[in-house]
């Protein structure tokens, strides 16, 4: 659902509709989740989608972090969410008007059901501490990330959403993390760095570095899309078709200003613009390449089939589907569907990064931990002397 969000927004950042709907949280006047169906229409409806959906998804994490308490539970609901439940109704009681009394009973309805759930909670035991933290952690960010999604629109304020756009992928990272940590697959990491342990270390230290480089590039990528200037640079491999690193004096950018052919409602390009473009560029040719010789010497050093290997390899794919993205999305001048595609593949390489980053280390620290048996007999040798003279 994380992933389907950071789509959506997508596509409302590619089609420049981001300010369909120019009031929050209602949607022009009517309560966010009674918008009329029949006026979900042109960017309204994929800005309006991108709100419903990422309520989806805060719902579900508060879920998720109440589940994960156990049977402590049925206490944040009792006596955290209930009168929360509450409160909103009053809020709402106090401006209600004639045509919203749903809107209250609805709400109301909604907090007694909350109240009643908190008394037939299951009582089971709590998740470990770890997932705890983690749920605690996405429940924290999901709230911030809903506050800056609401700026954004409020103060209309462009640098915002670029804020909004790289907590999303540290977001989805954390819930994907929750999903590994609990996962059957988690438990039988043990047998991947049992001969291997210092190459894998080695692999580890090399994903983390470049899933840094990933999120850093998916930054210069929102930036560039909440900068609302279309495609700073067009040409490729060539900017512009004859320029490694084109000039940036006002002569051309006035040139290139004056010659755009597309007609959406974009802001004039800067040198700035083109100097993020650029960037972005050569970070993509710098990370293709890093995971290719990463590939290599991960196959070389533990063998293709050893899992890592496998997980490098698709690592490697996915910066190389998302560099032909890339190069699609500048040669159709930014088509929208390329350009969402392209935040899509994106973000599941940062993903599929730091899972592999996650998995590394704890078969490291599995790897490290000698086995019940062996412990025992360590324990007695140690001990043994120190009878023998205790004998004597």
């Amino acid at each position: 659902m994380t992933w389907l969000l950071i789509g959506v927004g997508g596509v409302v950042t590619s089609q420049g509709v981001g300010m369909s709907v120019p009031d929050w949280p209602n949607t022009y006047g009517y309560n966010m989740f009674y918008f009329p169906f029949s006026q979900w229409v042109g960017g309204i409806f994929w800005e309006h989608s991108h709100r419903l959906v990422a309520s989806v998804v805060g719902f579900m994490t508060l879920l998720l972090a109440v589940w994960a308490q156990g049977k402590n539970g049925r206490l944040w609901l009792r006596y955290g969410f209930f009168p929360l439940g509450l409160l909103s109704s009053l809020i709402v009681f106090l401006r209600i008007q004639e045509n919203q009394a749903q809107h209250l009973s609805i709400t109301l309805g909604f907090a007694a059901v909350i109240g009643a759930v908190s008394f037939f909670w299951p009582r089971m035991e709590p998740a470990p501490k770890a997932i705890r933290r983690l749920a605690m952690l996405a429940l924290g960010l999901v709230i911030v990330q809903g506050m800056l999604g609401g700026l954004r629109v409020t103060l209309y304020a462009d640098q915002i959403g670029i804020f909004h756009a790289t907590l999303a992928q540290i977001f989805l990272v954390i819930t994907a993390s929750i999903a590994l940590l609990v996962s059957p697959w988690w438990q039988r990491l043990k047998s991947v760095a049992s001969h291997h342990g210092q190459s894998v270390r080695r692999v580890s230290a090399a994903l983390f570095i470049l899933s840094l480089l990933v999120l850093a590039q998916l930054l210069l990528g929102a930036t560039m899309r909440h900068q609302h200037a279309g495609l700073a640079v067009s040409g490729f491999p060539l900017a512009y078709d004859q320029y490694l690193w084109p000039p940036t004096d006002p002569a051309f950018l006035d040139q290139v200003n004056a010659e755009r052919l597309d007609h959406r409602e974009f802001e004039p390009i800067t040198a700035s613009h083109i100097h993020v473009h650029m960037v972005h560029r050569v970070m993509a040719v710098g990370l293709f390449m890093a995971a290719c010789a990463l590939m290599v010497w991960t196959i070389k050093r533990l063998g293709w089939h050893h899992p890592l290997s496998r997980g490098v390899t698709g690592f490697f794919s996915l910066i190389s589907l998302q560099a032909t993205l890339g190069v699609a999305t500048v040669l159709s001048n930014k088509a929208a569907d390329l350009a969402t595609l392209h935040v899509l593949i994106g973000a599941l390489t940062l993903v599929t990064g730091c899972l592999m980053v996650l998995a590394a280390r704890r078969s490291l620290s599995l790897a490290n931990v000698p086995s019940p048996v062996r412990l025992k007999a360590e324990v007695t040798s140690s001990l043994k002397p120190e009878w023998s003279s205790a004998g004597a």
